[in-house]
């Protein structure tokens, strides 16, 4: 006798209720992202930071940088794409200064914050801008930080907007903003330490010079020129740079992490001239402790009253604003994750073409010295011009002009714009420059062959360097 087919019985579903799928895995990383933290730390951040770009400021004013820097040069290098940018007359550089010192005292005291950290931030840039032959890493740091405090509610608590103008007032912040400025910081160590990962600091250049250099150093400069201490300097720099962060993170190393953090930021600051950067570092370290640790350490202190409970009334957001916060912030950082690794699809090391070597926290990775001087040729009259770039940049202008090949062209179609001005039509001009990396001899840095004023601005390395004859980095 036949039977009726019956239809299996459907299986039951092993994921939990309200999680299908996608739709649910974004909804609780949304949920992780803005879930509240302690604002702790972040309050202790913003009042370094802005303290930090108030003491800079008071340097450069009081030493005659701005002027030094910014009206000296009667002529000024420009990155890609900003050619648009020049300095506003010099009276005006010294009052930028000195906005900017308010503005990092705003930030510090919380006063007008947003309003102080997006003006500090387009101020900084604009600086920074200004004059490629003054880069320096911890410049851009701060550009960076600087933007991202205009975006993290650092304010909402101890700050002159929470207590005294009415602004919204919050124990607690969004994960999200405790991890967006973590994933900076060690954006800058963990790739400072891969770019350590080359034949030349691999062995021992240029800390070997370095410390040859630094007899008197403190305690230690009596072994400054021993090979043990050398490769024990440069794998040391390449360990901490890689570790640092994981140390801070975890309970367990951190105390020591920290400590270690501090000899080793102290003993940098002794041994190069590097500015703010080692207070700047070791305050942003600290962002890797737990977020309440200015209300634990208060407390323990006796200054203030135990720490909270995150709370969550500063958290709510439309899913829809959720979303696009989510995404500019994936956005952000994966610029930040890709520029630093450009180099490696270009031939060459960057020490030496240059490639690559800015907005990558390739710090304190070489030893570079150069000379270079300027042929103009009019071929029209056959005559002859030979330049010494001296004559016409400041001597830190032309320092790090002789070792930038793209500074070397940009100088070279100054030059023809300016004979061009006295009437000699079609110029051509060459350069002789020479450089030495990491205790190599000199060698041509570029072909003295090329017409630089007929080469054009390029991302990457430039054909008409000449490639490194002792190339023992990996680029």
């Amino acid at each position: 006798m036949a039977t009726a087919a019956t239809e299996p019985a459907p299986r039951e579903s092993t994921l939990p209720p309200g999680a299908p799928g996608r739709a649910g895995r974004l909804a609780a990383v949304e949920r992780r992202l803005f879930a509240p933290v302690d604002i702790a730390s972040l309050v202790a951040f913003r009042v370094c930071f802005g303290t930090v770009i108030v003491w800079e400021v008071y340097r450069y004013i009081t030493n005659g940088w701005v002027g030094a820097y910014w009206a000296a040069p009667e002529f000024n290098f420009s990155y890609r794409g900003f050619w648009w940018l020049e300095p506003v007359p010099a009276a005006g550089m010294w009052a930028l200064f000195g906005v900017l010192g308010v503005l990092g005292a705003g930030i510090a005291l919380g006063a007008f914050y947003r309003l102080c950290a997006v003006g500090f931030t387009v101020g900084f840039t604009y600086m920074f801008l200004l004059e490629p032959a003054r880069y320096l890493n911890h410049f851009y740091l701060f550009c960076l930080l600087g933007g991202l405090l205009a975006v993290v509610p650092a304010h909402r608590r101890w700050s002159v907007d929470a207590e005294l103008l009415g602004g919204r007032r919050s124990d607690s912040a969004p994960t999200w903003a405790l991890w967006l400025l973590r994933a900076q910081v060690a954006i800058v160590y963990v790739y400072g330490g891969l770019a350590k990962l080359n034949g030349d600091w691999l062995r021992g250049e240029p800390m070997r010079a370095w410390l040859a250099a630094r007899p008197d150093f403190p305690l230690f400069g009596r072994w400054f020129g021993e090979e043990w201490i050398v490769y024990a300097a440069s794998y040391g720099g390449l360990l901490f740079d890689l570790l640092i962060v994981p140390a801070a993170l975890w309970r367990r190393t951190r105390v020591a992490a920290l400590l270690g953090a501090a000899c080793f930021h102290l003993m940098n600051n002794e041994l190069f001239t590097i500015g703010v950067f080692p207070v700047m570092a070791m305050a942003a370290l600290l962002l890797f402790c737990e977020p309440s640790w200015p209300r634990d350490l208060a407390h323990r202190l006796g200054l203030g009253h135990r720490p909270v409970a995150a709370d969550d009334a500063a958290q709510q957001l439309s899913r829809a604003r959720t979303r696009v916060g989510v995404g500019l912030l994936a956005a952000f950082l994966a610029v930040q994750l890709l520029v630093p690794l450009r180099h490696h699809l270009y031939d060459g090391p960057s020490n030496w073409t240059e490639a690559g070597h800015w907005f990558a926290w390739h710090m304190k990775l070489r030893n570079k010295s150069g000379d270079a001087t300027f042929v103009v040729r009019d071929p029209d009259t056959a005559r002859v011009w030979t330049v010494d770039p001296a004559t016409i940049l400041t001597p830190w202008q032309d320092e790090k002009m002789s070792i930038r090949p793209e500074l070397i062209r940009q100088f070279a179609v100054e030059l023809a714009r300016r004979y061009r001005d006295a009437g000699h039509e079609d110029v051509q001009v060459f350069a002789h420059a020479y450089a030495a990396l990491n205790g190599r001899d000199p060698q041509l840095l570029v072909d003295p062959t090329i017409d630089l004023v007929t080469q054009p601005p390029r991302i990457g390395p430039h054909p008409w360097v000449i490639p490194l004859e002792t190339p023992t980095e990996v680029s």
